[in-house]
This record gives structure tokens, sequence and C-alpha cells, in this order.
């Protein structure tokens, strides 16, 4: 069974081993998700569940999104998001997912938006070194040549300053440090992107066997 959950950023904090090692965690308020529906390779052409989690009010809802809900016997939800999964069989519409999906020695790929930064220089935005410091250079904290004579124009892909972060991220084999199946709230080890209270959605790690 492919293990999958919406949950919502609470923070950053630290825990200790039993050999007193300093442990970096996020706290993550997994879940409660209902199953909304299933798609299957014979009517939508792919593997997938949609899924809703964080109750709303009815009234905040389109009369499409009311119709899709009231149609799986699901109450008003704030998000919709869809897991492609291999195998759906273990899922049932109207399911409950919650945090204890997951144990303590599990993998998870993580997604969400990382923070926006605004515009940045290529220094910020990429790493790029400064130029000299010492009197009489005039050029810091430039992008840099931008091409050669010859073709006359910027190549596209080139590392140059503009808009920077707000963009969809994943984090790959985080380690589910602790679950607390009555407050469903997973711990793990590492940064996840976004800011706190930002939704975030996880899967079972695809890189470990």
């Amino acid at each position: 069974m492919q293990k999958a959950i919406m949950a919502k950023k609470v923070g950053m904090t630290r825990i200790f081993d039993d050999n007193g090692r300093s442990i970096p965690v996020t706290v993550l308020e997994a879940g409660p998700c209902t199953v909304i529906s299933k798609k299957t390779p014979e009517t939508d052409g792919y593997t997938a569940i949609q899924v809703g989690f964080q109750r709303q009010k009815e009234n905040r809802l389109n009369k499409p999104i009311k119709g899709h809900l009231n149609k799986a016997g699901v109450g008003p939800v704030k998000y919709i998001r869809e897991f492609k999964l291999s195998d759906v069989g273990a899922y049932e519409i109207g399911q409950d997912i919650k945090a204890d999906i997951f144990s303590s020695g599990d993998y998870v790929d993580v997604t969400g938006v990382s923070r926006g930064k605004g515009f940045a220089g290529s220094i910020k935005r990429h790493g790029h070194s400064r130029g000299p410091m010492s009197h009489g250079s005039r050029y810091h904290r430039g992008p840099g040549t931008l091409g050669s004579i010859d073709p006359a124009r910027v190549f596209k892909g080139m590392k140059l300053p503009g808009r920077m972060g707000g963009e969809k991220v994943t984090v790959q084999k985080l380690e589910v440090v602790k679950v607390d199946p009555e407050r469903n709230i997973l711990l793990l080890k590492g940064a996840v992107p976004g800011p706190q209270g930002g939704l975030l959605m996880l899967k079972q790690s695809v890189k470990v066997s």
C-alpha cells in the first residue's frame, strides 16, 4: 500500500534521542484527510486518489465543488488535492486517512510551495560570487557578462536576477521521527518547504526500497 496524506506545517523544534543527541524536527498536523474519489486507468487514464483536508464553512464553496463533495458523501473541505499512486485498491471513497498511516522510521517526500522572497539579485538567487570590493572596481554585485558578441543576444536559461521563491518544491527522503496519532501530529527530521500554516503533501519516499 502506497501511503499519502496532506498536512499543515506547524513549526520547527528539536527533540533528544536516547543518546542525548539533538534532532531538529518539523512539526506537522497531518490529516485527518478524506478520500473523495478514485481515478482509474479505465475511466481517467491514470491511477490516483483525490483527497480533501481541513474542514470549511459550506457557504465558502461554489456549487460545482459542493455537488462533487455531496456525491462522495463528504463534508465541506478547504483543500482538494490528488495523489498519483500505482495502486489505489486499499483506499475507499469516504475513508479517513490519519497520521497513523505512517510510523517512526518511515521516509517521506514532502511537496509544498516555498517562501516567496520577491525580486532578488543573482548572488542571492543563484549563489554567484561577487566582484572585487576594492576601491575603483565599480563592479560588486552585478550579474556578470550576458553573452558573446557574435550571437548578439542573451541565451535562454541564463542565471540572472528575478523573482525568487514561491515555487513548488519537493524535499525527498525525510525521516519520520515520531508519530502522535491522538493529535494527528508527525515529527519529520529536517526542514520542509513553505511558511508556518502552509499546505504540504506527503508521500511514501520513492528513494527507499
